[in-house]
C-alpha cells in the first residue's frame, strides 16, 4: 500500500502548486455555452467511461444532434433543462489540466435568468461570452457583457461560435469583432480575446482548426491556461470579515474568518473597522496548527493581545488601510425579483456576516444596457441595472467593490419573504449625515405618557376603501376623548392635504405615504399620546415597517375586514366606479393590490358588526391590555 499512497500524495500534492481559474460561459439562448463545456471535458479526457455511456444514452433520448453526441447534456442537469433544451440553474464544473485548475460556471442565456449569471458572475475572474456567428452581437450578449464588467471581471473571451454554420468566415468573425469591441470599449476591460470556434465538433477549443487558417490566435483552451488574471489580493490591504466568535473555553477567544485580502502575521496590528478599537494579533489559529502569516482565502482565527468588543459581522482592518465606515452610500443594482425596486421600502442589506436593514432614498438613474446610456426612473423591475444612495440603520464598513468585491459586494433580501432581491456593488460613502445626532432630552416618553394617565400606542386601521376604517377610528377616538384619553387621529384623506400632498398613488407613492405617516406617528407616540392611523396601506411590508419603528407593544394593527364586493356596494365617495370606468388609475382592489394582514393583532368583521359595536370592541381590547385604565 505504500507505493500507492505515495503516489497519491505526490498527486495532490502537485495539484495544490497549480493556480486556479474560475470563469463562466455566458451569452445569449442557444450559442452553445453547455456544449462548449460538454467539449472541454469531453476532449480533456476528463470523463469516466460511465459518464461516457450515461452521455451517449442521454444523446439518444434528449439529444439535438442527431447521431452525435450531445455534450450540452453533461452540465444541463435538470429534468426540465435536457427537455427544453435550455440552461435555467447555474452549473458548475471543476477540471484541471497540467498547467491549471478550473471551476467553471455554466450560466443561463434568458433573460428571464439574468440573475443567475450575475450569480456565476460574482465569483469569476474571467467571463467567457458566447456568440452565434449566425447571429452577431444580441442584446442579451451586451447585458452580460455589461453586468459581468459591472461584477469586476476584468478579462473576457469573446467566443464566436458556431463558425462552420457560416463556412468558416473569416469576413463574419472580423464583423462581430468589431461590433462587440466598439460596444467594449465603455466597460474597460483588462483583456478581450476573441477566438473562432465550433463547440459541437471542436474547432479551435482544444485544437487548432485546420477549418481556420486565417486565425493565429490561441485555442481557448491555450488561452484560459495561459492567461493572467491574478487580482494581488495579497497586496491589498488586511481585511477579516468576522464570521464567528470562537469561544471554546474560559481560556481561549479568537475571531475566525477568512481573510479576503491582505496579508496578517503574528504581532501585526489590527482595528475594528467600525469602532476603531485597535490591539495586535498573538497568534493565528488553524485546525493544522498555528501560522507565521495568513494569507488571502485561508480561514483562520485570530487571538488578540486585549479583550475588546467584537462581534460576528464586524471587520478587522489594517489600522493604516481601514474601510470606510457610513451609514449611506451610493451603489449598483442588479434587481432580481419579480416585485419591482420601491424606492423608501426597507429590505435586509447583508454584506459578509453583517446584516443591517436599509431603505434605498433615491434611484439615481437606470442603465440602457444596449448602450450603457442612464435613463431616468424611480424604480426598477426584474433584471434592471440602476444606480442609487441607501440609507442603512446603522453604520456598517466596507470598501469599494472596485477594490475589493468582498467587502464592497452586498445582497438585499425581502424582509417580509426573506428572498434576494438585489446584487449591489457599492461605489462610494455619503458622508453627509455623519454630523447629525440624537439629542438628548430630559422630558421623555415615559414620563409624558406618566402624566397623561395612560400608556402610548398606534392603532393601525387598515383595509380597503369603503371598508369602514375611518369610521371606526372617529368613533374610538371620541370614546377615548370623552374618557379623558388623550389622542390623534391620522386619517389618509387628511394627511395628503398637507404633509403628503405631493405624492399620488403609485406604488412608489404609496410606500413613501406610509413611511412619513408612520414617522409622524412615531412622533406622536413620544409625545405620550395615543394615536389612530386610518390608511388603506395596502403592503404588508410597509406596516411592518411601521411596527418595527415603534416599541414592543406599542403597534396594534386593526383589519377592518370587508369584502372588496361590499366595499363596492358602499362606495361612499364613488371611487369604485370611477376607478372601474378608467377614471382613476392604481386604485386598491381594482388595478392596485391589497395585501391583506395574515396575523393581525385585531381584526373588525364589519359585515357582522355596526361600527359602534366594533369602536367599542376595539376600546376593549385597550383596556385589557392595560394601555387605559
Amino acid at each position: 500500500m505504500t507505493a500507492p499512497m505515495t503516489s497519491l500524495a505526490a498527486y495532490l500534492a502537485e495539484q495544490e502548486k497549480k493556480s486556479l481559474l474560475r470563469f463562466l460561459t455566458c451569452g445569449s439562448v442557444d450559442d452553445g455555452k453547455s456544449t462548449l463545456i460538454g467539449r472541454l471535458l469531453y476532449d480533456s479526457k476528463l470523463l469516466f467511461e460511465d459518464h461516457l455511456a450515461a452521455l451517449e444514452k442521454d444523446s439518444k433520448k434528449h439529444g439535438t444532434t442527431g447521431e452525435d453526441i450531445d455534450f450540452a447534456l453533461l452540465v444541463d442537469g435538470l429534468e426540465a433543462e435536457r427537455e427544453q433544451g435550455i440552461t435555467i440553474d447555474v452549473a458548475y464544473r471543476f477540471f484541471a489540466t497540467d498547467r491549471r485548475k478550473f471551476i467553471v460556471a455554466d450560466t443561463p442565456g434568458h433573460e428571464q435568468y439574468t440573475r443567475n449569471m450575475a450569480t456565476g458572475a460574482s465569483n469569476s475572474e474571467l467571463a467567457v461570452i458566447l456568440i452565434d456567428a449566425r447571429k452577431g452581437v444580441l442584446t442579451q450578449t451586451r447585458r452580460h457583457a455589461y453586468i459581468a464588467s459591472l461584477l469586476g471581471i476584468r478579462h473576457v473571451v469573446l467566443a464566436i461560435n458556431k463558425i462552420d454554420l457560416v463556412e468558416f468566415s473569416q469576413g463574419v468573425f472580423n464583423e462581430i469583432v468589431a461590433d462587440f469591441g466598439e460596444f467594449a470599449k465603455k466597460l474597460h476591460f483588462a483583456s478581450l480575446a476573441p477566438i473562432p470556434i465550433s463547440a459541437r465538433f471542436g474547432d479551435n477549443v482544444i485544437s487548432k482548426s485546420e477549418h481556420t487558417p486565417w486565425y493565429t490566435g490561441p485555442t481557448l483552451l491555450q488561452h484560459l491556461e495561459t492567461v493572467d488574471v491574478e487580482t494581488e489580493l495579497g497586496g491589498k490591504p488586511f481585511r477579516l470579515p468576522v464570521q464567528w466568535v470562537n469561544r471554546p473555553n474560559l481560556d481561549f477567544r479568537g475571531f475566525s474568518g477568512t481573510i479576503v485580502s491582505g496579508r496578517i502575521k503574528s504581532g501585526d496590528d489590527v482595528v475594528v473597522a467600525k469602532s476603531g478599537r485597535r490591539s495586535t494579533v498573538k497568534r493565528i489559529v488553524t485546525m493544522d496548527g498555528d501560522l507565521d502569516e495568513g494569507l488571502p482565502g485561508e480561514a483562520v482565527t485570530l487571538t488578540l493581545a486585549d479583550e475588546i468588543d467584537i462581534s460576528r459581522g464586524d471587520l478587522l482592518s489594517a489600522p493604516t488601510a481601514r474601510p470606510e465606515v457610513s451609514d449611506q452610500f451610493s451603489a449598483h443594482l442588479l434587481w432580481m425579483s419579480e416585485d419591482e425596486m420601491l424606492p423608501g421600502r426597507q429590505y435586509l442589506l447583508k454584506i459578509g456576516a453583517r446584516t443591517v436593514p436599509v431603505s434605498i432614498s433615491e434611484l439615481k438613474h437606470k442603465v440602457d444596457v444596449n448602450t450603457l446610456d442612464h435613463m431616468a426612473g424611480k424604480t426598477l423591475a426584474l433584471n434592471e441595472v440602476g444606480y442609487g444612495n441607501i440609507s442603512a440603520a446603522q453604520p456598517i464598513a466596507f470598501d469599494a467593490y472596485a477594490e475589493n468585491r468582498d467587502t464592497g459586494g452586498f445582497i438585499l433580501i425581502d424582509r417580509f419573504t426573506n428572498t434576494t432581491v438585489a446584487a449591489g456593488m457599492i461605489d462610494f460613502g455619503l458622508r453627509r449625515a455623519t454630523n447629525v445626532h440624537w439629542q438628548a432630552l430630559d422630558v421623555n416618553k415615559s414620563l409624558r405618557a406618566e402624566t397623561k394617565g395612560q400608556k402610548p400606542a398606534v392603532l393601525w386601521f387598515t383595509g380597503l376603501s369603503g371598508s369602514g376604517k375611518s369610521t371606526i377610528a372617529n368613533l374610538v377616538e371620541g370614546a377615548l376623548f370623552a374618557q379623558g384619553r388623550h389622542t390623534y387621529l391620522l386619517d389618509g384623506d387628511n394627511v395628503r392635504h398637507g404633509l403628503n400632498r405631493d405624492l399620488g398613488f403609485t406604488d412608489v407613492d404609496r410606500v413613501e405615504n406610509i413611511r412619513r405617516v408612520a414617522e409622524a406617528a412615531r412622533l406622536f407616540v413620544d409625545a405620550g399620546l395615543i394615536v389612530l392611523v386610518s390608511f388603506i396601506s395596502p403592503f404588508r411590508s410597509e406596516r411592518r415597517m411601521a411596527r418595527e419603528l415603534l416599541g414592543s407593544g406599542e403597534f396594534i394593527e386593526v383589519f377592518v375586514d370587508t369584502p372588496i364586493d361590499v366595499c363596492m356596494e358602499r362606495d361612499p365617495k364613488g371611487l369604485y366606479r370611477k376607478a372601474r370606468d378608467g377614471e382613476i388609475k392604481n386604485f386598491t382592489g381594482i388595478d392596485s393590490p391589497y395585501e391583506a394582514p395574515e396575523s393581525a393583532d385585531l381584526t373588525l368583521l364589519t359585515v357582522e358588526s355596526d361600527p359602534a359595536t366594533l369602536a367599542e370592541k376595539v376600546v376593549d381590547y385597550l383596556r385589557a391590555r392595560e394601555l387605559i385604565p
